[in-house]
């Protein structure tokens, strides 16, 4: 008697439960992106129209801690967390063309300043660049957080 050899896809979870540990992971390879060295040949992400890593650059990377006492360089992030910012930052374009500002408003959000873990962009400033309510910035910003997380995790 013959078998059937048919294979079964395994249903595979979802990357993703929630929209919540989504924006967890894109701050923490925000966070990433700001420690790396801020030298060498630029990238095309400095030409945007936001100036967003010059901005942070400026902020962030390196400070005057006191007069006299030199400046405080951030440590470089491992290999392992420079590989899973690589992977988070290769979901942005999961964000359709026709809908850029939301893919703006959660690449400007994902920025979370390694000193202090505030976000570099707060809902109000955003707001301000883009002439809107805050409110409806964050509306905007959860409408693109969940056209992310739909396709990452159809993507999987």
């Amino acid at each position: 008697m013959a078998t059937n050899n048919i294979a079964f896809a395994e249903a595979r979870p979802p990357l993703f439960a929630d929209a919540k540990a989504l924006e967890v992971r894109l701050e923490e390879a925000g966070e990433t992106l700001l420690l790396l060295p801020q030298r060498g040949y630029t990238t095309r992400l400095r030409t945007s129209t936001w100036n967003v890593l010059d901005e942070a650059t400026a902020a962030y990377a390196t400070q005057n801690v006191r007069e006299g006492m030199g400046r405080l360089h951030l440590p470089v992030p491992s290999a392992a967390k420079i590989t899973r910012m690589d992977e988070a930052l290769s979901w942005l374009p999961l964000i359709p063309d026709d809908k850029y500002v939301l893919r703006r408003l959660v690449a400007s959000r994902m920025l979370v300043s390694p000193l202090t873990g505030r976000h570099l962009f707060p809902w109000r400033r955003l707001a301000t660049l883009l002439g809107a309510d805050h409110k409806a910035i964050q509306r905007w910003h959860g409408q693109g957080i969940d056209l992310l997380l739909s396709a990452v995790n159809r993507r999987r």
